[in-house]
Formats: C-alpha cells, structure tokens, sequence
C-alpha cells in the first residue's frame, strides 16, 4: 500500500531576492514570530539554501501552492494546511505551500515558475491566466450565498475623521492604509468608483500611505496608526472574530458594488483529465451530508468561513477584467498629458490589452 503523501512547506522571504527553504511541518509549527523564521532561513542557507526553484514538470514532483496573502505569512498557511493536505492524499501526490508577504511577491513567484496552483483574486488571477499560463478550475463560494463580496473603507471610531464627506474633502491631512496595486478591494474598486471620480488618487493625495494585508490595515486603523482604511467584507468578517476589541473601534463609511470571489488557478500545462481531478475534489471538498462530512467543512469555516468551491473556467474573469480596464481608462483620463494626441495613443492602448484579454478569457486567442 502506498504511504500517505504528507504535506511540505515552502517558506519564502522576498525582499530583492527570493530565498526558497522547505520545512518540515513538526519545525514549522515552533516557530511563530518573524524573527524566528529569520533565524531558521539562516541556518538552511548555512547549509546550503536552495537558488530560484526551477519549473518542476507537471507530470512528477509536488504540486507549489501559492496562497494570497490575507493574513500574515504563517495565519495564511496554516489556514490552507488542512486542505492541501486532504488534497495531497486524493491526488497520491505531495503538495508544498508558498506562503509569502505580499501580493507582489506571490505573483513573481508565479513568474518565475515557482507556483503550480494558487489562491487568487481579481488583478492577480487576471494576470496569472492571460501573461502567466494558468488556467482557472475553480471558483470559492461563502455561506452568505452572495457570489462576490464589497470592498469597505473603514475609519476610527473618535478619530479625526468619521465620515466619507470628511474623508473626500481633506484626503491631503489624512493617513491611508491600503492594499496593494493588485488588491481587487484594496486597491482596484475603491480608487475606481470612490476616489478617481472625485479626482483624487490614492497613491498621492493623502498625506501618507501605509500599504498592507487587509488585517494589517484594520488594525493600522483600530490602534491610531492611520486614519482611514480599505477592507473588505469577507475579511472584516475574519477580522472581527480575531480581534473583536479591535474591531468595536472601526467604523465602516463606504462599501462598493460587488465584487466576484476568488479563484484557484494552476498551470494549464497539466493534463486535462488531471485538472479535471483537481476541480472535482475543490467542487466535492464539504459536501459529503452528515457526520462524515463535518471535517471538511470545519476546514473551509476556518478557511475565511467558506461555503466551499464551483467549478469555473477563465470567464469567470471576465468582471475582473473589465474592473481593471475600468480603472486604466479613469486613469488614463486624470492624467496630465502633453497633447491629446497621447491620450488618445493611452486609451487606445488599454483598450487594445482589453480585448487581448477578454479573448484569451473567452478562450478565442490564438
């Protein structure tokens, strides 16, 4: 009988450099603080760290998970854990976790054909499958049954301001805690259909900026550190389970349309019949009735309380898409130029990289 295929850590630290090093779990579960981590990334490279992992072929090997990061580095792979383990064991097949600080740093990653298959939203999933070669094969639903989630901004109860009018009017004296660039709701949706319109732009109105995960902006927030926050739903949600007395001080003044939840992606390189494989265990993970499914969904209700996955293909971007097209084209428009001329070539160009990625979407690219 063939031995239980266990699950391995891949643990990076990007700065200007990427250092892989794989863990073993029993380690990983000791160490709980950056510095920690620091001190455990030295000693593999003292034994020999590895370069730039090479893109490992689809047909052996472990399947490289890339995890958006939520939550901090370790939260967000101990969350994923369970699932990839269930995964694993379905699959006969190791699976290893990337679990990194930044959106940016997960989608080099994806560059570099370090990742297999990943948790991915909006921008990041958009550009995974039309520049990156994946493919979608899933997409995660919520108890809530809505098929997305809003995008909030989030101020401090007592502070120095508490309403939206406050903050359109003075963004110049205020402190901004945001997502990154590629953050759907911490970024995208907010500057697109709050800010630009009133021709302000996050990256340089405000006083200063500080960018993070969505926990860490709810607490810049919460403890005084800025003024004013992006969030979202699903994730204040989490927030307010993690630090509920933190959360009693944040108070919500804008929410957006709604957004499409995220997708799982993987390389389109792996068989058809095996991503049919993948796609069936997301779409049959805590559906098993009684008892016996119970496990599996305790997994997904720590997993940002998710109801479980669907089958979706690449036109399930299609939203994301069209938010980030959007967002160029207001951008485009805002800007200064030196003749109308360049506006035109601008928007022209946006447009062109539209329709490129709505075809490659739609699945009509050549």
């Amino acid at each position: 009988m063939a031995q239980p295929v266990g699950v391995t850590m891949q643990w990076m630290l990007l700065t200007r450099s990427v250092f892989p090093c794989r863990l073993q779990l029993p380690w990983l579960h000791q160490w709980r603080h950056w510095g920690a981590a620091v001190l455990l990334l030295a000693a593999h490279m003292a034994a020999g760290a590895q370069a730039l992992v090479p893109p490992a072929g689809v047909q052996e090997g472990p399947i490289r998970f890339g995890i958006l990061p939520l939550g901090g580095v370790f939260e967000s792979r101990n969350d994923w854990e369970p699932l990839l383990a269930d995964l694993a064991r379905t699959l006969n097949r190791p699976v290893s976790v990337l679990s990194v600080t930044s959106y940016d740093a997960l989608d080099q990653a994806i560059k570099r054909n370090q990742v297999d298959m990943a948790f991915l939203s909006g921008k990041l999933a958009l550009d995974a499958v039309t520049q990156r070669g994946m493919t979608v094969v899933a997409q995660v639903t919520r108890h809530d049954g809505l098929p997305g989630y809003r995008s909030l901004l989030l101020v401090r109860k007592g502070g120095v301001v508490t309403t939206l009018e406050g903050v359109l009017s003075q963004p110049e004296n205020l402190r901004l805690a945001r997502g990154e660039a590629k953050s759907v709701s911490g970024f995208i949706v907010p500057q697109l259909q709050l800010f630009l319109p009133g021709n302000i732009a996050m990256e340089t109105r405000f006083k200063s900026e500080f960018i993070g995960t969505h926990q860490a902006t709810a607490l810049a927030v919460a403890n005084g550190e800025a003024d004013v926050a992006t969030n979202n739903t699903a994730d204040l949600e989490r927030f307010k389970l993690q630090f509920p007395s933190e959360y009693e001080r944040l108070i919500i003044i804008w929410q957006s349309d709604l957004i499409p939840h995220a997708q799982i992606v993987m390389r389109k390189q792996y068989p058809p019949e095996f991503q049919k494989k993948v796609q069936a265990f997301l779409a049959n993970y805590g559906r098993t009735p009684g008892p016996r499914g119970d496990p599996e969904r305790a997994v997904l209700k720590s997993l940002h309380d998710l109801a479980g996955f669907v089958p979706a293909d690449n036109a399930s971007l299609l939203p994301a898409a069209k938010l980030a097209h959007q967002l160029a084209r207001q951008s485009a428009m805002n800007a200064q130029w030196v003749n109308e001329e360049s506006r035109a070539a601008r928007l022209a160009k946006v447009d062109a990289e539209y329709a490129q990625q709505t075809s490659v979407l739609r699945g009509n690219a050549p």
